[in-house]
């Protein structure tokens, strides 16, 4: 087994191609096609996190510039760090009104984690993205693009970024096991997969993290590394209250906050994650999905997290009396 671990796997088996970039076909072939060109319009990244946006503008950039010289060509800011109107008018600006290097006839700007940037920041971009467009072109990324103003918007071509398929990260962090040399079974990867719930840069690190503590990567010691409930434990509470055993279902309760120390928003998320798996009928899980949201808000708002989850397997037992009636 490699025991070092100084570099981190998210960089170190970053895709530096299009070719190398899975999960995204159709996003891939559109971009092949600015390549193709050497040409594209003001870009727009916008998905949850760890799907591949970065990744996908960096591949863009060494496939159109050729991995020579693209740290000439390529300014990638951070917006949530340099994210107020002076970083648009002074490191944005004095980089976008230069010519290029090489025979692209522009540069790019990218501008991670935009939705960060401020208003007047962003309406200073809007006028610069206008200014520049002849030797610069702008790729913004962000989670949420109706946190970005019409303006910037209307000026870029948007790809939407879904979370990745299972099938696409399953085979990539095999890839990486079998490369690392490291011991692992069907099972833990499944663990990785359902904790990070396609998020892939969260599956790296949670593979990483697990090897790198000594262990091998099961069921177990992905669940304790992460310190995640064990989903099995979630369903055999929620299957006691529907029993209409509320002392046992209680009695889990407490020991999964005791031995994982989850809070209560923690065990609300995954008994969410859990309820479309019950044998109920589809308008009981609709009132408990509603109740478990209205739980939810209350331990949000400073309530006792054992009194409203236990509430909430109190709402499931009557529930399961209803059923039986």
């Amino acid at each position: 087994m490699v025991n070092n671990y100084d570099i981190m796997w998210t960089e170190k088996y970053r895709p530096k191609n299009l070719n190398e970039l899975k999960g995204h076909e159709d996003i891939v072939l559109r971009l092949k096609g600015f390549v193709e060109r050497r040409n594209l319009p003001h870009l727009l990244f916008a998905g949850p996190p760890g799907t591949g946006k970065t990744t996908a503008l960096l591949a863009l950039a060494n496939d159109l510039f050729g991995s020579s010289n693209v740290s000439r060509n390529l300014l990638e800011l951070n917006a949530s760090d340099d994210r107020g109107i002076d970083a648009i008018r002074n490191k944005v600006k004095e980089f976008a009104r230069t010519a290029s290097y090489g025979g692209v006839p522009f540069k790019i700007v990218c501008l991670d984690e935009a939705d960060s940037l401020t208003s007047a920041a962003q309406h200073a971009l809007r006028r610069t993205m206008e200014r520049y467009v002849k030797t610069s072109r702008f790729a913004l990324i962000c989670n949420y693009s109706s946190k970005l103003i019409e303006p910037i918007q209307s000026r870029c071509a948007i790809f939407r970024f879904r979370p990745l398929d299972k099938v696409s990260m399953k085979d990539f962090l095999t890839q990486i096991c079998d490369k690392e040399g490291l011991v692992y079974d069907a099972e833990g990867i499944e663990t990785v997969l359902y904790i990070s719930e396609g998020d892939l840069r969260k599956a790296i690190n949670i593979l990483q993290s697990t090897v790198a503590s000594g262990k091998s990567v099961e069921r177990i010691t992905v669940l304790q590394t992460v310190g995640h409930a064990d989903p099995e434990k979630i369903r055999e509470m929620l299957k006691f209250a529907l029993k209409g055993d509320f002392y046992k279902a209680r009695d889990i309760l407490q020991h999964l906050i005791l031995e994982y120390g989850l809070s209560g928003t923690d065990v609300t998320y995954q008994i969410y994650r859990e309820i479309p798996s019950l044998t109920l009928p589809d308008l009981q899980k609709l009132v408990l999905n509603e109740y478990l949201a209205e739980v939810d808000f209350r331990i949000s708002e400073g309530a006792s997290s054992n009194i409203q989850l236990s509430a909430f397997l109190a709402k499931l037992v009557k529930e399961s009396g209803s059923k039986d009636s």
